[in-house]
């Protein structure tokens, strides 16, 4: 009879081992805090998974298995992805995100084979991680503008949404992610000469970024910061409060344009919202920031070269290719409108 093992302990002790640093990345720095959180929504997925569906999450050593016993394992397996799977399906979830789920789990199981020497085999290597091609949402340079420059819009928002528009066009301007940004003080401005300059490293990718700053961007530098280098310049808000009122000003300004949502379920495409609508303010988020800073350098005509190195994008980033492809959709609209003008003859 086999011997199994409860694999919700090891995931515990695998998330843990993680937090103290005890396991790091191949480079040998530190998992960041955003991924263990990632590991730790993954537990709590599998944790509800399991007494829902009463399912016996185990493993066993397969080094001690006879054939017959590896086919069982090989079917048990397949039938745990496929339950899992349709689980998170069945909670509204869509491809990236029930991908992200077996890629952890992945993770979870080369670290259970790799770092704790378990027989555990390679079924977890067929595990599929779906992904889904999501539309890059950014604002327009004509909504950036209007955000930046239109003193009757300012002077009707109350003073903490005034501080929330102001960390949303530095970022749309800087391109800084919301996690850098929150942590912006003194000590990483610097003036040279007339003009002054943003250094910041990133916490999520370590790499050191110089960006001159544009007037308004030093303005509101000026605006917010303080005679002390400890205290940030801006304000200590949650992700979750910043998303709120940023939808807010969303609305107030008048960004209400229609957006058909579409996302991925096992690769086939779905409406979301029961097929309605919804208005552009709606989806407004921390992250347009910085998706808005690259699509406006690129659609301003900044060679790619000089945004990757702006954004800390590596010289073959997958990821950088859908802000090219975005800008290029952009700028073919566009001249579209201009070849339309000059077909006619008036």
């Amino acid at each position: 009879m086999k011997q199994t093992t409860p694999l919700l302990p090891l995931f515990h002790k695998f998330i843990k081992e993680t937090e103290t640093g005890r396991r790091l990345k191949k480079n040998g720095s530190r998992i960041t805090s955003d991924s263990i959180q990632n590991y730790k929504s993954v537990l709590l997925n599998l944790e509800r998974f399991i007494t829902k569906e009463q399912f016996d999450w185990r493993i066993c050593d397969v080094a001690k298995l006879n054939k017959r016993e590896y086919a069982s394992e090989k079917n048990y397996w397949k039938n745990f992805y496929h339950a899992f799977t349709t689980y998170l399906y069945s909670k509204g979830c869509y491809d990236n995100y029930v991908g992200t789920n077996i890629k952890i789990i992945k993770t979870f199981f080369a670290y259970l084979k790799y770092d704790r020497d378990v027989q555990i085999g390679d079924f977890y290597k067929h595990f599929h991680v779906l992904k889904e091609e999501i539309a890059v949402l950014v604002i327009s340079p004509d909504q950036l503008k209007f955000l930046i420059h239109d003193p009757k819009f300012e002077e009707k928002l109350p003073e903490h949404l005034k501080q929330i528009k102001a960390v949303f066009v530095f970022g749309c301007t800087t391109g800084l992610r919301f996690s850098d940004l929150i942590l912006l003080s003194n000590k990483n401005f610097e003036q040279n000469g007339p003009d002054w300059y943003l250094k910041v490293r990133s916490k999520k990718t370590k790499t050191y970024t110089a960006v001159k700053l544009p007037v308004y961007a030093v303005a509101i530098f000026k605006k917010y910061r303080s005679k002390s280098n400890r205290v940030l310049l801006f304000k200590p808000i949650s992700l979750s409060n910043f998303n709120e009122h940023l939808k807010n000003i969303g609305k107030l300004a008048g960004f209400n344009a229609p957006l058909e949502l579409l996302h991925e379920k096992r690769g086939k495409v779905c409406k979301v919202q029961g097929g309605m609508p919804v208005p552009f303010y709606q989806k407004m988020s921390s992250h347009m920031m910085r998706r808005t800073a690259i699509t406006t350098l690129l659609i301003l005509g900044m060679p790619e070269h000089l945004v990757k190195k702006i954004s800390g994008h590596g010289p073959s980033s997958n990821s950088f290719a859908r802000y090219v492809h975005y800008a290029q959709a952009y700028m073919d609209k566009e001249i579209d409108k201009v070849h339309k003008v000059l077909s006619t003859y008036e």
